[in-house]
């Protein structure tokens, strides 16, 4: 098997025996980019010169014998809104194409530590706002098990780049399902954790209420791995919490019996794809098989998750994205009459469409008159939302669910028609905004071969659970080594 085809623990084995090197790992690596990137177009900067020096630092570390860390020497792709000193971190966005950022976020410190190499950076929804990756101002990235469909977004670009083995790991954001969607149309494993059990910063922020850092990866041990590297109390993030470190790997036991699954019957309603409910019940019934306890529960404030999520996310965008005003950095219109013609130029050629729309209807959200009625009212409703959550988990361990209402769509489908393009999310939001983990795991395909991805959520930081259920079916079915046929 080729080497860019392997999973991190694995590759990390041969690497420690020296029978491979982390050089001619990476090589392999770029040579599948250099096969794939023209049809897949999911990297926005490749760091090629940065990579093979990182490389060369592993390989030495593992010929001196050192104690190297599991990421030691693994090529690793990073959504381009995380911040990367001295590479571009554009978001996805014509306002930030030139911008090179003069530091690390926390999460690229944590894994520089590690010895990773980093491949490049991603392709994304503009400002991680859209559930499809055909809001990047600079590309749109195609999903690798059929290139007419969309990868998902905002992380659609990490998806698609692991799921077609053009990187071994990556790292996205979630904000409403921006790594569980795009893992679950992908066909590879994506987990949100704990908001506040990642550093936020250097990430650079939609709705900061909602942001969390997230791993990609082809299978379940890998993102064990991954969370062990970037998980973590940081004095630089105001909402991280300090929490004992914790070894993930440890929860990745093969057995759940005993273990209750609640069902919940609000995530499967009309709308929902045949095919995605069908692969999801065999998962459910794959889990029951393990020796767990199924129970149906009920989320009834799910309904209002939607219009919940896009009042909330988009209010707290408006104020983060004021930044960008063509003053201190990124991109700045031309032939302005005055400062204020400046900034509006400047935002306005500078935002796409989305994210222009976001901003709008934040802004209005927020206004004077109109705050108790939506912004507050939004707020009282992710009480609830998250109420739901803490009574469903009195009475069982975890929920299984579907991760996206639907396989993968055609790419320009949706983008003239947001509210559906919005509804891609409903089945990840009320996660988000409960702020509780959840994972995305391959559960089979499509009659048309698409993958559908089954959602695990566990109350907030047991993350443990989700890995623990996730590994088990895995190691039950094996459907994560599928691969699409590029």
């Amino acid at each position: 098997m080729p080497l860019h085809e392997l999973a991190a623990h694995e590759l990390h084995e041969k690497l420690k025996a020296r029978e491979i090197t982390s050089v001619e790992l990476t090589q392999s690596v770029y040579d599948r980019i250099s096969a794939v990137e023209r049809r897949v177009q999911g990297y926005i900067t490749l760091t090629k010169d940065i990579a093979f020096e990182q490389a060369e630092v592993a390989d030495a570390g593992f010929e001196r014998g050192d104690e190297m860390q599991p990421l030691a020497g693994i090529p690793i792709a990073v959504k381009d809104v995380i911040c990367t000193k001295d590479v571009l971190t554009t978001c996805g966005s014509k306002i930030l194409h030139n911008f090179i950022s003069p530091y690390d976020a926390t999460v690229m410190t944590k894994i520089r530590h590690q010895g990773f190499v980093m491949i490049g950076k991603t392709n994304m929804d503009e400002f991680a706002m859209g559930s499809s990756t055909e809001n990047s101002a600079f590309k749109i990235t195609r999903n690798p098990w059929n290139l007419d469909t969309i990868p998902g977004g905002s992380s659609g670009g990490s998806a698609a780049v692991v799921a077609a083995d053009a990187a071994i790991c990556a790292l996205g954001s979630d904000t409403g399902g921006s790594i569980r969607q795009p893992a679950a149309l992908c066909g590879v494993v994506g987990m949100k954790p704990t908001y506040g059990r990642v550093s936020r910063y250097g990430l650079v922020a939609f709705a900061s209420s909602l942001d969390q850092i997230g791993p990609f990866s082809k299978d379940v041990t890998d993102c064990a791995l991954m969370l062990n590297a970037i998980c973590g109390h940081d004095p630089m993030d105001s909402t991280s919490v300090n929490r004992p470190d914790t070894d993930f790997t440890q929860n990745l036991v093969n057995g759940i019996s005993g273990i209750k699954i609640g069902i919940p019957k609000e995530y499967f309603i009309e709308g929902l794809d045949a095919d995605v409910e069908a692969r999801v019940r065999d998962a459910i019934e794959v889990l029951r098989g393990c020796g767990a306890i199924i129970k149906e529960i009920s989320l009834p404030h799910t309904e209002y998750a939607i219009a919940t999520y896009y009042i909330i996310a988009p209010a707290e965008a408006s104020a983060n994205l004021a930044r960008y005003d063509g003053v201190r950095f990124g991109f700045r219109a031309s032939n302005a009459e005055n400062l204020i013609d400046m900034y509006r130029k400047t935002r306005s050629q500078g935002f796409g469409e989305e994210v222009k729309r976001r901003i709008m209807l934040g802004t209005y959200a927020l206004s004077s008159g109109y705050y108790d009625a939506y912004y507050l009212k939004a707020q009282k409703v992710r009480t609830l939302i998250k109420s739901d959550f803490d009574s469903a988990f009195e009475t069982v361990d975890v929920i299984a669910a579907p991760t996206s209402p639907t396989p993968a769509f055609k790419v320009g489908e949706r983008t003239d028609d947001p509210l559906q393009m919005y509804l891609s999310d409903i089945l990840t939001t009320p996660a988000s905004l409960a702020g509780i983990p959840a994972i995305s795991m391959p559960c089979g395909l499509t009659h048309s071969g698409l993958p559908v991805g089954l959602q695990i959520i566990a109350p907030a930081f047991e993350e443990n659970k989700i890995l623990r259920v996730a590994y088990t079916y895995e190691q039950h079915t094996g459907r994560h080594q599928k691969k699409p046929n590029l």
